[in-house]
């Protein structure tokens, strides 16, 4: 090999071994960029999945419960594999659990009698950093909070159903979080009833003498339709949009308490709707009764109390579900009986109220209602909570409430029920042969209840048939019915409407049972808040509606007194109200022509009385032993 030949080899190799290192760092360079490409995408990927936060309910609560244990429900995506830290004076984290569900954890806190109010973070851990914040509170309690009085016997109720009562802002009828947007033209569609609606004739509902308010449920009730009524909850701490907001709330109940009006909230633990957002991710397994293969109620609430009863038969009834619409909670759940009580003390405390109405109240699971009404009583000793068991059977009612002895040992500490015994007897009152003798049978089974007195009776609510429709449309009979719901035992309630004569029949659906009250939109040609455009006898109803309620108002007798019944003859009705000082003698008669009432059977009552004035007429009595009663005419005598 010559040396040219060599030179040549040596350029070709230094060559080769130039363009070896050009490949290399090549080659470096892509896998470099190869492998920062691999690894962005890893922390894409990995910041995607990393554990999300998206609700903590209760959202806050508060210091100074006798009960010291506090359950937080935390939501979001796998945020059960965090560990949650709190360093908190007053507050431990006695224990966290995982279920079915890993996008939840519960969380148990033990509030400490020293613990202040205040706010500290949450930490939610994984691999020993903190991936996740969360500020919690402890608000300071209300002075006097859990002193506060319930409504009782002094009171009279008046029901509204929010969507139907009056349109306050109407730029919230249709929201765009709402499923369901509003149509006035539509018996079960949104007619924008609001808050401020409500907030906006406190006045009127105060000048009609009325002291306590049950509003049908204002909390989230988002559905495609049919969302009106309020009772298919989709979210247990959010007010609907469509009425306002929480704060509203809070602001209604204390504009109602500045004119002496007390608030009642509306709530249902038996089911919620099928948007809830639980729905979507469910908890656990069993929170739901029957997900996903559900069977309707066979509503056979005798399995309560029947010593013969079958175990599928009052799982039957407790465990079935109202419609497809309205999932039947579990409240045999240990975590969302946990919720159900909390949420209810939450409201207590966040709006002032002073009362519950609890929705289909014996198809729950009822060792947790009585749970729930022991702890809700145990924070709040002065409070009271009707229950609605729709029954004509005085004895049905009476098992739930409390101090009752029951057969089969069920300890119930609900305060109050719907007297729907009472409100059967006056619809046949006025409709049969048999006349008054059903409310005397009926009050004659007294004996039941540990305590009558304490039961809410009314003439129709926002389920039955307007009154003035069940019975004939008789305004007499009509004058006759709230004269008795005035002066008997019990707490009135009126539903909104009844002042004025309002009409709807149960045949013609629901919708037509919760019309507007007129005057509560803008151009409605008749406004009931001011009494233009009535007919002469609804202004007439109207005035005496106003006059019985606030003469009951401020008659202690009524309240606190005792009654005395005599058995009904000649289609009239005589009862005495009575105590220490004061005698009332009301006489109810649906006769059409006069009757002359001859007292003499009355005697032990009307001992020591020479002449009464009547309340409605307000004309005096001289001759107590021959009364003369003009037809279709009820009196209240107070006696002298």
């Amino acid at each position: 090999m010559n040396r040219n030949t060599s030179l040549v080899a040596i350029k070709r190799q230094k060559f080769n071994s130039n363009s070896i290192k050009m490949n290399i760092k090549q080659l470096t360079i892509k896998t470099i960029a190869f492998a920062t490409l691999v690894l962005i995408i890893f922390v894409h990927v990995s910041a995607a999945n990393k554990p999300a936060l998206n609700r903590i309910e209760p959202p806050f609560w508060w210091t100074g419960f006798k009960n010291p244990s506090l359950q937080l429900m935390v939501y979001g995506e796998r945020i059960s594999e965090t560990k949650p830290v709190i360093t908190y004076e007053g507050v431990e984290l006695v224990a966290t659990s995982s279920v079915d569900n890993p996008n939840y954890l519960f969380l148990d806190l033990h509030l400490s009698s020293s613990v202040k109010p205040g706010k500290f973070d949450i930490l939610f851990k994984q691999g020993g950093k903190t991936i996740i914040t969360s500020t919690y509170e402890l608000k300071d309690r209300e002075k006097g909070s859990s002193q506060r009085v319930g409504f009782n016997n002094t009171d009279v109720v008046y029901l509204i159903m929010p969507d139907r009562f009056a349109n306050g802002d109407p730029t919230n009828d249709s929201k765009d979080d709402a499923l369901e947007k509003a149509n006035r033209t539509d018996p079960n569609g949104r007619h924008g009833g609001d808050i401020k609606g409500i907030m906006d004739h406190l006045d009127y509902i105060k000048d009609n003498g009325y002291t306590a308010l049950w509003i049908n449920p204002l909390l989230e009730n988002n559905m495609q339709k049919v969302s009106y009524h309020g009772y298919s909850t989709t979210d247990f701490y959010k007010v609907d949009t469509r009425y306002g907001t929480n704060s509203d709330y809070q602001l209604l109940s204390a504009e109602a308490k500045k004119k002496g009006i007390k608030m009642i909230m509306d709530m249902i633990f038996n089911h919620i709707g099928s948007n809830h957002w639980w729905m979507k991710d469910m908890p656990m397994k069993d929170w739901i009764n029957g997900y996903p293969n559900y069977f309707i109620t066979n509503h056979k609430k005798t399995t309560i109390e029947d010593p013969y009863a079958s175990e599928s038969d009052s799982r039957g009834y407790t465990d079935g579900w109202f419609v497809p619409s309205m999932p039947d909670l579990n409240q045999r759940n240990q975590y969302l009986a946990n919720y159900l009580i909390q949420n209810s003390i939450w409201w207590i405390e966040y709006v002032g109220l002073d009362g519950i109405r609890m929705d289909t109240y014996s198809y729950p699971d009822k060792e947790m209602m009585a749970d729930w009404t022991k702890k809700v009583m145990e924070e709040y000793p002065n409070f009271n909570m009707v229950g609605e068991e729709w029954h004509i059977n005085p004895a049905m009612v009476a098992f739930w409430q409390r101090g009752k002895i029951n057969p089969n040992g069920y300890t119930s500490n609900l305060t109050s029920l719907m007297d729907f015994p009472i409100q059967n007897a006056l619809v046949k009152s006025m409709t049969d042969g048999w006349g008054f003798n059903h409310l005397y049978e009926t009050l004659a089974l007294d004996y039941l209840y540990p305590k009558a007195d304490n039961l809410v009776i009314f003439a129709e609510n926002h389920d039955t048939e307007r009154y003035f429709t069940a019975i004939g449309e008789d305004i007499p009979k009509s004058k006759a019915a709230m004269t008795f719901l005035m002066t008997t035992r019990g707490i009135p309630q009126i539903y909104y409407g009844e002042e004025i004569l309002m009409k709807g029949r149960k045949s013609d659906g629901d919708g037509q049972l919760r019309k507007d009250f007129p005057g509560g939109w803008e151009g409605d040609q008749i406004n009931a808040f001011k009494g233009t455009g009535l007919t002469s006898e609804q202004a007439d109803y109207q005035q005496f509606m106003k006059k019985l309620i606030n003469w009951r108002k401020g008659k202690n007798l009524i309240h606190q007194g005792l009654l005395k019944h005599y058995y009904p003859m000649d289609n009239l009705y005589v009862y005495f109200r009575y105590n220490n000082n004061e005698s009332v003698m009301v006489i109810l008669n649906t006769n059409k022509e006069d009757k002359i009432l001859k007292t003499d059977r009355f005697v032990e009552s009307l001992q020591g009385f020479t002449s009464g004035k009547d309340v409605l007429s307000g004309n005096t009595v001289t001759d107590l032993k021959n009364i003369v009663v003009p037809a279709k005419t009820s009196m209240i005598l107070e006696l002298k």
